[in-house]
Parts: C-alpha cells; structure tokens; sequence
C-alpha cells in the first residue's frame, strides 16, 4: 500500500491558507492605497477618518459590503448570477498556486519550500487559469438579463482574448532564454546570471501593457465605462458578490505584479546579494523571510505603477483599444520571438551564419 505523506499534505495546506489569507489581505489595502495614491496626485488628503491615516477603511468598506441587501433580479439566470462572481475570485485566486514566494524555509529539520505547487509548466499553469476568468465576467453579464451587462462582458472578453494572444507570444520569446517552463527555474536562472529584464524588454512591456489590459485596469477598463454602459458587467450585483468582483480585480494586480517580478526581475532574488553567501552567515530561515520582504518590495512596485496610470492616463475608446491589440501589440510580439530565436540560434551556432 502506498505510503501518504501526511506532513506535506498538511505543509500545503497551511502554505494554501497563508497565501490566500495574505493576497485578501493585500486586496483589501489596495483599496486604500488606490486613493490615497490618488489623493497624492490630486493634493488632497484622502480617506483619513476610519483609524489613523484612514487605515481602518478597508474594514469599513468590507463590512458596509456585508451590510448591505443582496438583490438577485427576478429576470435573472440564479445559478450562473451566484457563480459569476465567485468563477472570477477562485480563477484570481488559484493564479497564485505556481508563484515560487520564497527559496525555502527549514522547520525541525524539515525543509518547507514556499511554493504550493512547483509544477514544470508553471507558466502555462498560470496562461490556462488566466484564460478561465473571462468566464466570470461573460457568465455575470449574461446572467444578469441586462443589455448593458451583457454588452459590457462582451467588450472585457473580446479584450482578454485579444490581449492574451500578445501576451502569450511575449512570454515565447522569454522561454527561448530560459528553456523551461518552471517558474523557480526561471529565478534560479536570474540569481545565477542576469535578470531577464536586460534581455527582453520589448517583451516585457508587451506583458506589461497586455497585464493592464487583463487586469481591467485603466486605460482598458472599458468594461466598465459608466459613459456608454452605465455601470458595466456588474451593473446588477450588490453586497458581496460585487465586492467579489471588485476583490477579483485587486487580487489579479497582486498576482500580476508577482508574475512579472519572477519572470523578468529575478523574483525573490535580493538584487546586489549573494544569496546562499548571506543565508550561510544568518541563517537559511532568515534569508528567507528577507527574499519574501524583497519579493514584495518588487510587487509593490508594480501595483504602485498600476495605480499611478490609473490616475494619469485618459480611457481609450474601445476602437483604439482593440486596434493597440491587434495592429501593433501582435505585430511587435511576433517581431519579438522571431529576433530572440534568430539571436539564439546565431548564439547556438558560435556566432557563425
């Protein structure tokens, strides 16, 4: 009979609980960074009441969300409307299982690596969960019986197809340098050389650009444009099932922000450190903890960078919004992978036509 290793099963699902307890909480601080990023730029203040410096706000959100009525329209398909919202926080949510957070802790003499799941097709892992959400919002805006939800989810899906397909040929030209599909490889390869940044970054501003887009996050919240569509694809969602899709959309800037920091910035990597050198003097335990500060350093970099474009830059219009996708992102992905495997072939062949 085959051994079941009760241990790991456990390790995993303290690490599951962990990480989904930490990226809600970082959802919900989001919220309250968004305005008081936005009050920065517009010199005011911003929430200041709730707590001191406003940081009790979240809180308060959370619980008048709770509070409030839950209307499910009589018109509306029951089933598909409960399962709209809480489709797009699981698919938010289980991005997050090949994310390497840290190297690896050692408890007792027990070795915990802080990864749910080091899968080798990490990244087509996370392209085939990311791919799941546009479910969400087609299923909440066809539920909903609503001409302008079904209008608005048409729109987010038509955008996240398109968008995918140049961030999907991005990524190809990335793992022409790395070989693998490992998303702790790929960092282990960037403590040992460079990060690939240096290397790719026509891709990674394709990526960037393509994670704003799939995040719904200005300038591509057309979904969204209260102008035209009125509310979007949640227009008739109240209560919890509208902070989930709410929630959804901060939790896929957290996970964004983490998959861009490990494929192109080294991930947990300490920038101008030698890792094992360090943890050999202080303790593996310790190098740890800093790789996690580090890591989240990074991500908060990029959620900073998603929240100041919010903030700057106008909406397209939903012309020019597909026209970027198809007509130039595509093209300059494509331009992409085919210089990075010309340059990889001359490189395997000595530099020699």
């Amino acid at each position: 009979m085959m051994h079941f290793d009760w241990v790991l099963l456990i390790e995993k699902c303290v690490l599951i609980l962990i990480i989904i307890s930490v990226s809600l909480l970082v959802a919900m601080y989001e919220t309250l960074a968004e305005r008081k990023v936005a009050a920065w730029m517009q010199d005011r203040r911003g929430p200041s009441r709730a707590g001191p410096w406003g940081i009790f706000q979240p809180l308060a959100d959370g619980m008048k969300l709770f509070a409030k009525e839950e209307i499910i329209p009589t018109s509306s398909s029951r089933l598909l409307f409960v399962l709209g919202p809480g489709l797009a926080m699981l698919t938010a949510m289980m991005t997050s299982a090949v994310v390497p957070w840290s190297s690896h802790f050692v408890i007792g003499g027990h070795v915990v690596n802080m990864q749910i799941a080091d899968v080798n097709i990490g990244i087509l892992y996370i392209f085939g969960v990311v791919s799941m959400g546009v479910y969400g919002i087609m299923i909440g805006g066809w539920a909903s019986n609503n001409k302008f939800s079904l209008l608005a989810a048409i729109r987010g899906a038509s955008q996240i197809i398109s968008y995918e397909l140049a961030m999907g040929i991005s990524i190809i030209a990335l793992l022409m340098m790395s070989g693998t599909l490992s998303l702790r490889e790929i960092v282990e390869q960037q403590q040992n050389g460079h990060y690939y940044i240096l290397v790719q970054p026509l891709g990674f501003l394709i990526f960037l650009i393509c994670a704003f887009a799939e995040c719904n996050r200005t300038p591509f919240d057309l979904s969204e444009a209260e102008n035209e569509l009125n509310f979007g694809y949640h227009q008739e969602y109240s209560s919890m099932k509208l902070g989930f899709y709410l929630f959804a959309e901060y939790v896929n800037m957290f996970i964004s922000g983490a998959v861009m920091a490990t494929l192109y910035f080294g991930g947990y990597d300490i920038p101008f450190l030698n890792d094992a050198a360090w943890g050999a003097h202080h303790g593996q335990n310790w190098l740890a903890i800093f790789q996690v500060v580090v890591f989240f350093l990074k991500i908060a970099c990029f959620i900073f960078f998603f929240m100041w474009v919010r903030w700057t830059i106008p909406r397209f219009r939903y012309d020019q919004l597909m026209k970027l996708g198809w007509n130039v992102l595509i093209p300059l992905a494509l331009f992409n992978m085919l210089a990075t495997g010309f340059i990889v072939l001359l490189h395997q062949n000595h530099w020699h036509f």
